[in-house]
């Protein structure tokens, strides 16, 4: 099918599931850093983003000795596999400057996590559905409380019920 108005072939999406991608940077420019990882997810093949949150600011979890992170999520409808996805946002990453030899936790230029694939529950190698600290995280259960109010995590429960356990994390709303 092609796009009437500019000609150009319109992608239908069968048999998609609903994925969210978590986004962080603390180093070299971190917001621009975040708003290249969402426009970078644009570009994913057979895959089209639905929402992305606003931007917030965080303390660094575990390392502290290191800058506020920038943060944010974005829902997305694919058609790639789970594993397909991750390599992918891996790829992102590289091009962003990301290099994974440092200390887990650590600054970085760009972390692009996919925290939720549809209801899949698994634990593989390289892969953890949804991600292992999601539910734990406020850095990333409020801006997915903002784009989905009604989300369920797989194994875990509702976003909503989640957040208000981790009350005492400092999360600040920096832009919509």
């Amino acid at each position: 099918m092609v796009d009437h108005r500019s000609g150009q072939p319109v992608r239908t999406f069968y048999n998609d599931v609903l994925a969210y991608v978590g986004l962080g940077s603390n180093l070299a420019d971190p917001v621009g850093q975040v708003r290249a990882g969402m426009a970078a997810l644009q570009e994913l093949a057979d895959t089209r983003v639905t929402r992305c949150s606003s931007l917030y600011r965080s303390a660094p979890v575990g390392i502290r000795e290191q800058p506020d992170f920038i943060n944010a999520v974005c829902g997305l409808r694919t058609r790639l596999r789970p594993e397909a996805l991750l390599q992918d946002l891996l790829a992102i990453e590289r091009q962003q400057g990301r290099t994974r030899d440092g200390e887990r936790g650590g600054p970085r230029t760009l972390d692009l996590d996919l925290l939720v694939y549809g209801q899949e529950i698994r634990h593989t190698g390289d892969l953890i559905l949804p991600h292992p600290r999601l539910h734990e995280r406020a850095f990333v259960l409020y801006p997915l409380l903002e784009i989905d109010p009604e989300m369920v995590i797989p194994g875990r429960g509702r976003v909503a019920d989640l957040t208000a356990a981790c009350a005492d994390q400092k999360v600040e709303k920096i832009e919509s």
